[in-house]
């Protein structure tokens, strides 16, 4: 059975044209031309195939933020709302009611809306910490980002630490120690997990309990859960040193040097690589001619005149070392090409 049109031609033709102008206008057709659109993603313009008018450009790119190179690091990378965070007790999953008091609008709440939210507030508080855990574990992460947000500390040490109380909590490592004590000690773990310049004497000023707490809780995250903390480097302390005393790089290259002698013969074994960094940084002044007393750099180290002035003539003698056994290698390769 064949069907017929029930429009003319001429019904046909103007029909035509109109879905050429309704595509033109919702842009699927070129509006000059008439031609089809290609989007370009990479440059966010949308151009005619036909003449090359660009009908639409700086387009809003809706896609992720991020680049993945495989359907498994696509699948990674994924996600709905902000990303998880060791740094929450609930790691971030739960949600916040404000305390602004205001609508969306911005307006402000009547009295008695305002009591309703500050019961909403409260029960959403009890809701998202249920059992004493959750409580412990809140107020540790809340002391950790205290803590480090003080001392500067980037937020990925901040969340190392916080990955290191969560396991002495699943450990049962915490009874008969304070929540303060437990939490500064997983923050200085990770501040040397991370070879970052914060020191012991940093850690107290910051920490609600006494250093000797914090000390023995950390020696106790050590040799429990094994952490992989090694020794720390007397150089990861020169840039902070060097900025307290506003002196130059030159300084602080003398520095590193006079440190990398020390190590080659074991000057530093046993000795505090906090006192070793200061007094590299003495030392790197007398060579380069700096007018820096010993007072100067102990007060911007904290480190006893007495330490810098022992352990600066050990610095020294190493490097002196150093130079000659190298003087002399040189030498006998020397003698050993003429003969």
């Amino acid at each position: 059975m064949t069907t017929r049109s029930i429009y003319s031609p001429d019904e046909r033709d103007e029909s035509a044209d109109e879905q050429a102008e309704s595509e033109a206008s919702t842009g699927h057709a070129c509006p000059d031309c008439g031609g089809s659109l290609v989007t370009d993603d990479s440059r966010g313009e949308t151009v005619c195939e036909a003449c090359g008018l660009v009908v639409d450009e700086d387009e809003i790119d809706h896609g992720p933020e991020w680049r993945a190179f495989d359907s498994q690091e696509r699948d990674n990378k994924r996600r709905v709302g902000a990303p998880t965070t060791e740094m929450k007790h609930d790691k971030g999953l739960s949600t916040n009611i404000g305390w602004q008091n205001k609508d969306a609008y911005g307006n402000s709440l009547s009295t008695r809306q305002r009591e309703k939210m500050q019961r909403l507030r409260t029960w959403d508080e009890r809701f998202r910490t249920r059992d004493h855990a959750e409580r412990n574990l809140k107020q540790a992460l809340g002391e950790i980002d205290r803590m480090g947000s003080a001392l500067g500390v980037p937020e990925s040490a901040r969340e190392t630490a916080s990955v290191i109380y969560r396991r002495a909590l699943d450990e049962g490592m915490l009874p008969g120690r304070s929540i303060e004590g437990m939490a500064t000690a997983a923050l200085y773990a990770a501040i040397r997990q991370s070879n970052l310049p914060q020191t012991l004497d940093d850690m107290a000023v910051v920490s609600r309990v006494d250093e000797m707490e914090f000390t023995r809780a950390y020696r106790y995250l050590n040799r429990e859960l094994s952490l992989q903390v090694g020794p720390p480097d007397p150089a990861t302390y020169l840039s902070k040193f060097i900025s307290e005393l506003d002196a130059d790089d030159a300084l602080e290259r003398q520095a590193r040097a006079l440190i990398e002698a020390g190590k080659e013969a074991n000057v530093h074994s046993g000795k505090s690589p906090v006192g070793l960094a200061a007094a590299a940084i003495y030392a790197a002044g007398l060579l380069l001619g700096e007018e820096m007393t010993q007072e100067t750099v102990s007060e911007a180290t904290d480190i006893s005149t007495v330490t810098i002035r022992e352990r600066y003539r050990e610095l020294l003698e190493a490097e002196s070392e150093l130079d000659d056994s190298a003087v002399d290698a040189t030498s006998g390769a020397e003698s050993g090409a003429s003969a």
